[in-house]
């Protein structure tokens, strides 16, 4: 008989597995169907949001489409992706936010633009998948616990294993966590995610960020990276 060790390790694959294939199945969905007037009703915390946001578009192109951008959101698990996630979409108080299990989806609309925010969980079962997601990306928003310190050697492996797959995907890095007193610096990170090494090829930014309600109004407010992100994919 198989000791229960290994069930168990047997369990955490196939779950990983079905994960990453739903997520693949949904971008699959998403790419099919945009355009074409179909989609599901996304129940979630970002509905409201997004209804505000496409009342405040002031007009359409002239063909009324919208160029279709996404953003892929990544990080070990535990670094704050589902908050920041949560706080590019919606200004609302979240006492808690869940872990990711699998993957996260919203959508944000301004003028001319559509954008799709996709995060993948950062468990060491699912960040195999990691890859995968990263041809239809236009944007890599990679997020660091700031407080994490013991996994800032995996934090870098993980990243610069990504960043080998596209030399050219804009990053965007995201030092989270800066309320915390005991936060590394934006220039300690910069050293321990190796960054002066990246490619002058590569768009690249480096943002602290404090994914909460109160740190909305502060220097840290995940709001910079909605900016950011608009201002990116709005380029020719």
């Amino acid at each position: 008989m198989a000791p229960a060790g290994a069930f168990r390790h047997l369990t955490l694959a196939l779950g990983a597995a079905v994960a990453a294939l739903g997520s693949l199945l949904f971008i699959a969905w998403k790419i099919y169907f945009r355009g074409t007037g179909t989609g599901a009703s996304w129940a979630g915390w970002w509905e409201r949001e997004l209804r505000e946001l496409r009342e405040q578009q002031s007009r359409d192109p002239p063909d009324g489409t919208l160029d279709w951008r996404q953003v892929l959101i990544l990080g070990l698990d535990g670094a704050g992706k589902s908050s920041v996630l949560h706080y590019i979409c919606s200004e609302t108080a979240k006492e808690r936010i869940a872990p990711t299990q699998g993957f996260n989806s919203a959508q944000l609309y301004t003028e001319r633009l559509e954008m799709d925010l996709l995060e993948v969980g950062g468990s060491q079962n699912l960040r195999a998948y990691w890859p995968h997601y990263l041809s239809q990306a236009h944007v890599l928003v990679f997020v660091v616990d700031s407080v994490d310190r013991s996994r800032l050697l995996t934090a870098r492996q993980e990243l610069h294993a990504l960043l080998a797959e596209e030399p050219r995907l804009p990053l965007v890095v995201l030092a989270n966590k800066q309320d915390k007193s005991n936060a590394l610096s934006v220039a300690e990170l910069h050293d321990e995610l190796a960054l002066h090494t990246l490619s002058g090829q590569r768009e690249f930014f480096l943002l602290p960020t404090s994914a909460t309600w109160a740190s909305l109004s502060t220097a840290t407010s995940v709001l910079r990276v909605k900016s950011l992100l608009v201002t990116l994919l709005s380029q020719p």
